[in-house]
């Protein structure tokens, strides 16, 4: 992985790939590159370690002309990040080249067999392996790229999204994906292509979504067609895209994560528009709707997800086992696919992930298909894989997330998690009316609640300033503010490079409180609620081992700001859903930390944003 991006048409390909490229920065990178086809039929390629900036510098007085071209941004998976493992890569002839999003699992079986046959390769990747096996098939069968490359990908196992180059025909592009997402994007006498929308958004409107084992002929003469690897025709479903250019830029923020961040008011709104009603009265999602059998006789739930949508789904085991007696398990995607699972055909699984395209998660969903269980998606992109494999599903709908580590997604998919919950225990009488309407018209205050934290952040940066020091960083809570907490700690590690750990309040006791001394810092969120007093217990315990505390507390509370060494406020609301207020300003503190430290908040080392392999 990370980022594909393509073009064929009568424009110069180069600024538009290379504008794509820088679109597609968010999703973490270590290397580029960029193959361009030129009028006289040569092939160029370009690549370099580092940022799209330096392949920039590279190209300065190279030839770049062609008006069809492939570029990737690199993270790497096969071969450490350097100029010769850099995509794309090419062929032992010179004549194909290849950019790759994904692995393949089978390389050195393929490898050995090309070296028997006199091949040899320069880098480490398995992606050249692919390429060379390509061209392999081409050259041996005197076939057709795309029948080279269908029958190249009819051997292969693993993860790809694909674009492929043949100097020879210097009109067409060969894409195909498995497991790894691609669109391509529909213009007039052009075509664009990529590893999702941001780099195409503002050239095209109408665009086609591959699906797992389909590959597209994109010719600049010819309609797009597109085949599965049997050869059978796929229908083509043009779907209009709902991404507007402006949400790709900062907006006068020195980062796309504190923008994103300072967000939240408009993409909880957005979240909620039409799900709520204006009094607050009632809640309606029509996917659970349109399958509410399979809600109220599900004999489990159970969330699969990674990373931070692994937090939210921890948020939702406290809601929907305390609010709609039910069980619930949450799985890590990338244990719960390795594992052999017991799945009732009358489970039901939630899918969360923010780009719709994590692949541990989307096997997760295969595999809880294939044990007949009903799956439903919560994610943020239109279109994306998870929202097309899983059978319902409702999208968050908080805009295009730049920012690696994740913020308003967070928030978005715990407040659909809310809002189901709400209307499940509706739908099955488990909550009386007094409670119903609170949460209801709690959310609906949200946007400005979220507002009054936000007011605080030079209070939070100025707490920042004071603890930048730290190496080391502790979070506790308790109920459905635990995951919370963890989300913070995770949100410091991503993007300051601390070391945070997040954990139950009361098991400190049990470990961790051996670590507390005056260099290790603790935030405890300790906001009003059933757990109150026992929070107010584990406050004292750290402060009495001399640790410095800093606490997130409803406003007006002085029993704990007197305890604590700092304060940070929020609104009062309903204890099910402080965590939307709670994540704010941990949010906040690691965003400060972090730029205090010098740190490349948007695009943190080694992280990327879509994870599309395992």
């Amino acid at each position: 992985m990370c980022g594909i991006v393509g073009y064929v048409g009568s424009k110069d390909a180069y600024p538009i790939l290379i504008k794509g490229l820088h679109r597609l920065e968010y999703r973490g990178y270590d290397s580029a590159g960029i193959a361009l086809i030129n009028p006289a039929g040569k092939l160029n390629v370009y690549k370099s370690k580092g940022k799209v900036t330096e392949l920039e510098h590279f190209v300065e007085d190279k030839d770049i002309s062609g008006t069809i071209g492939i570029a990737h941004t690199r993270w790497a998976t096969h071969g450490e990040p350097n100029d010769v493992n850099a995509h794309p890569h090419y062929s032992e002839n010179g004549s194909i080249a290849l950019i790759h999003n994904g692995i393949i699992e089978n390389y050195g079986v393929l490898k050995a067999m090309l070296a028997e046959k006199g091949y040899t390769f320069r880098s480490e990747t398995d992606t050249e392996v692919l390429v060379q096996f390509i061209e392999y098939l081409h050259t041996e069968n005197r076939c057709t790229l795309f029948e080279a490359v269908q029958a190249a990908l009819n051997q292969v196992i693993g993860a790809y999204a694909i674009a492929v180059l043949d100097r020879t025909n210097n009109d067409e592009i060969i894409a195909a994906r498995k497991s790894s997402p691609l669109v391509v994007g529909i213009g007039e006498g052009e075509y664009f292509l990529a590893s999702d929308a941001t780099p195409i958004v503002e050239y095209v409107k109408d665009v086609v979504y591959l699906n797992d084992g389909e590959i597209a002929v994109i010719n600049r003469h010819k309609p797009l067609k597109v085949v599965n690897l049997n050869n059978i025709e796929s229908k083509i479903d043009i779907r209009k895209l709902e991404m507007n250019i402006s949400e790709l830029e900062k907006g006068g923020y020195p980062h796309f994560m504190l923008k994103e961040i300072f967000e939240q008011p408009r993409t909880i709104t957005d979240c909620i528009r039409g799900r709520i009603n204006v009094k607050g009265t009632n809640v309606v999602l029509s996917g659970i709707l349109d399958n509410k059998e399979r809600f109220l006789n599900a004999r489990r739930i159970i969330f699969v997800a990674c990373g931070t949508s692994w937090h939210a789904g921890l948020i939702g085991e406290y809601l929907f086992e305390d609010l709609c007696g039910i069980e619930v398990k949450v799985e890590y995607a990338s244990e719960f696919r390795y594992r052999n699972p017991v799945i009732h055909s009358d489970d039901v699984v939630i899918a969360i992930s923010q780009s719709g395209e994590t692949a541990d998660t989307l096997a997760a969903i295969e595999l809880a298909k294939s044990k007949g269980a009903f799956v439903y998606g919560i994610c943020n992109v239109v279109g994306s894989s998870i929202a097309r494999a899983t059978h319902s599903g409702t999208y968050i709908h908080v805009g295009p997330e730049i920012g690696v580590a994740s913020t308003k997604a967070f928030t978005g998919q715990v407040t659909v998690l809310v809002m189901m919950a709400m209307m499940l225990a509706k739908m099955k009488g488990l909550i009386d009316e007094e409670k119903y309407r609170e949460v209801l018209r709690g959310l609906i205050a949200m946007p400005d609640n979220i507002k009054e934290v936000l007011d605080q952040h030079e209070h939070i940066q100025s707490v920042a300033s004071i603890f930048t020091y730290a190496r080391n960083f502790l979070y506790l809570g308790r109920g459905c503010n635990y995951p919370t907490a963890m989300e913070g700690a995770l949100k410091l590690k991503e993007i300051s490079y601390i070391h945070a750990e997040g954990c139950p309040a009361a098991e400190m006791k049990h470990g961790t409180i051996a670590l507390i001394d005056q260099e290790m810092p603790t935030i405890v969120i300790a906001t009003n609620g059933s757990v109150y007093e026992k929070t107010i217990s584990n406050i004292q315990e750290i402060k009495a081992r001399g640790g410095k505390v800093i606490v997130v507390v409803t406003e007006g509370d002085c029993i704990v700001a007197e305890m604590a060494d700092y304060c940070i406020w929020i609104p009062k609301t309903a204890e099910c859903i402080t965590p939307l207020l709670s994540s704010i300003p941990l949010q906040l503190f690691a965003y400060y930390i972090a730029v205090n430290k010098g740190r490349n908040v948007d695009q943190p080392r080694n992280l990327a944003k879509s994870v599309t392999v395992e």
